[in-house]
């Protein structure tokens, strides 16, 4: 039960959270923006609504399989690390058999997330000029064509990575995935190490489980250290992945990270960071309390 607890976790999550994260994605990759704000009223501006959620399809079609994959590999790891130290699945973990479920978690979503990734990427960061005549009344006289931006590269996400693949091969579909296993390795161990601790902390004395307070708590604080340890091999994993279009600027992840660094300064590596803490705590708040609240309906039905 926890891959279907996991799945519909991580759909609740990506509703809640998309908006934030194509602005986090675009501070990260374009120069132009000053910050936050400039980049979601620049946003908002050229593209309204429609712009927020550019590539949402292809992560909620994708996001309950490797929301699935994660908590399953998590638990399922988990528990035969218990039975191997231990004599039995049921026996308290150490932290250190959290961290290692957690890692190892991390490690096999890559897998089916790079392809992902890559399109969100991409369509996160094309930009769209919105059609002169729909900004306003037109003072163009009407014997004058109306002035349009050009056609998008990528129509969606299906289109994008059947382009990628036949531009770049399916070392394209995967650019980027070196930084990306760096990025969810340590994250999520991070992550359910913090989850597990901050449930023992907030668990009322004479109870064997936190109420639904400590699970948004704990779930939301634990997503925000996630993303605090994660955020430098985001920004390089989202720089690479947006490298495909125009001309190719990095050579892979190191000289990535030095021509990142020497061009904006260390300070580029946590771009994104104060946003990348605001998302994860509402998102994961819903992810994990919606994942425990699964595995109890079902607990309480298959009893």
């Amino acid at each position: 039960m926890d891959f279907v607890a996991g799945a519909i976790g991580g759909i609740c999550g990506v509703a809640v959270g998309y908006p934030l994260d194509t602005v986090k994605v675009r501070v990260q990759t374009e120069s132009k923006y000053r910050g936050i704000w400039h980049c979601v009223r620049d946003t908002y501006r050229r593209e309204r609504v429609t712009g927020f959620y550019r590539g949402l399809s292809l992560p909620v079609c994708t996001v309950s399989l490797v929301s699935s994959v994660s908590f399953g590999t998590y638990r399922h790891c988990l528990a035969h690390i218990c039975r191997f130290r231990y004599g039995s699945t049921d026996a308290k973990p150490a932290k250190a058999d959290i961290t290692l479920s957690g890692c190892a978690s991390g490690l096999v979503r890559v897998f089916l997330t790079s392809p992902t990734e890559v399109a969100k990427v991409r369509l996160q960061t094309q930009t769209q000029q919105r059609r002169l005549s729909a900004s306003g009344p037109s003072t163009v006289p009407p014997t004058c064509p109306v002035a349009t931006a050009p056609e998008p590269k990528y129509r969606g996400p299906l289109h994008c990575l059947t382009t990628v693949a036949r531009e770049e091969g399916l070392k394209g579909l995967y650019k980027g995935s070196s930084a990306l296993l760096l990025r969810d390795g340590h994250s999520f161990a991070t992550y359910f190490l913090s989850y597990a601790i901050l449930c023992e902390w907030l668990t009322p004395t004479g109870h064997s489980q936190p109420d639904v307070v400590g699970v948004l708590v704990a779930g939301g604080c634990a997503g925000v250290l996630a993303w605090a340890v994660a955020t430098p091999m985001d920004v390089i994993k989202s720089r690479l992945q947006a490298d495909g279009q125009g001309q190719q600027r990095y050579r892979g992840l190191v000289h990535c990270v030095v021509a990142s660094v020497r061009e904006s300064g260390p300070s580029v590596l946590f771009k994104g960071l104060p946003l990348n803490c605001c998302r994860a705590f509402p998102v994961n708040m819903v992810v994990f309390a919606t994942y425990e609240a699964v595995l109890r309906v079902t607990r309480g039905l298959l009893s």
